[in-house]
């Protein structure tokens, strides 16, 4: 007798995904390995609905010299609340909860499109060539170089402008989950909206260049939406500290003044290591 076919789930509203990631049992099926802190691989079940999902619990993060211990599964979540305040939606629902090992952020798992275009490439010579961004020359062994590129890909783009709002110090090129249907996440967002500069990323390619009109629009919409006392401005004071969500204000402002993508300070290491 043939097995019954699985029948799939059902889609999920941003607003169920949420409640679901919230309220559901969390199991732990394993540690995501190649993590400096502790990355649970978990289901979560709630109201006949489950998911995969991952569970950083603060009580695995690794101390940090430059951000106050036990805030990173915090700054996860507030990536995520600008995120979708942006209207991108380009970090997977994330909420802060209490799970098996204490209070951690739980994220939905996202699973990558396979036979996607790759979004970084060495190439030789000077030159990024068509449909490609350069970021800068990277040791390939035996004292040789390449050049290392981005794709010149709009959702990159978008997420570049992300990751300058919330100053992301590890835009990793495993931190990109191309996803079916055209999407794009990033994800692994701990060491996010620091007061001081920190921006380290492998999106560089449109540094100096105009903003677009869109990130434009949407930058003006995000300045108005955390004004004090806003919805999420209260939120964001949940998450960040004081200066923290100043400094958020402040990065989103110039910006808009600016009106280009921003460049590497000079004061800290432009790229993470290890890139990849």
């Amino acid at each position: 007798m043939p097995a019954p076919e699985r029948i799939p789930p059902r889609s999920l509203t941003e607003s169920e995904l949420l409640t679901l990631l919230t309220e559901g049992a969390l199991t732990v099926l394993g540690q995501v390995g190649g993590a400096s802190n502790a990355v649970l691989h978990c289901t979560v079940a709630y109201d006949g609905e489950e998911r995969t999902c991952v569970y950083k619990p603060v009580a695995g993060e690794r101390p940090l010299w430059d951000f106050p211990d036990g805030t990173l599964a915090r700054r996860e979540v507030a990536a995520y609340e600008v995120s979708r305040a942006t209207g991108w939606d380009l970090v997977p629902p994330t909420v802060l909860r209490d799970g098996p090992y204490g209070e951690g952020m739980c994220q939905l798992w996202i699973d990558a499109a396979e036979g996607e275009p790759p979004l970084l490439a060495l190439v030789e010579g000077e030159e990024a060539g068509e449909g490609w961004k350069a970021v800068g020359l990277a040791e390939v062994g035996e004292g040789g170089t390449a050049l290392l590129v981005h794709a010149d890909d709009p959702r990159l783009r978008r997420l570049s402008v992300l990751d300058a709002v919330i100053n992301n110090g590890d835009r990793k090129g495993g931190h990109l989950l191309p996803a079916p249907g055209g999407l794009l996440y990033g994800i692994d967002h701990g060491v996010t909206f620091n007061a001081d500069d920190k921006l380290r990323t492998l999106l560089w390619g449109w540094a100096g260049e105009p903003l677009t009109g869109e990130a434009l629009s949407v930058l003006t919409e995000l300045s108005a939406a955390l004004a004090p006392d806003s919805a999420l401005a209260t939120r964001m004071a949940q998450l960040i500290t004081a200066a923290e969500l100043e400094a958020l204000r402040e990065r989103v402002a110039g910006l808009l003044k600016d009106g280009e993508h921003p460049r590497p300070s000079g004061q800290w290491p432009p790229i993470p290591w290890p890139p990849v």
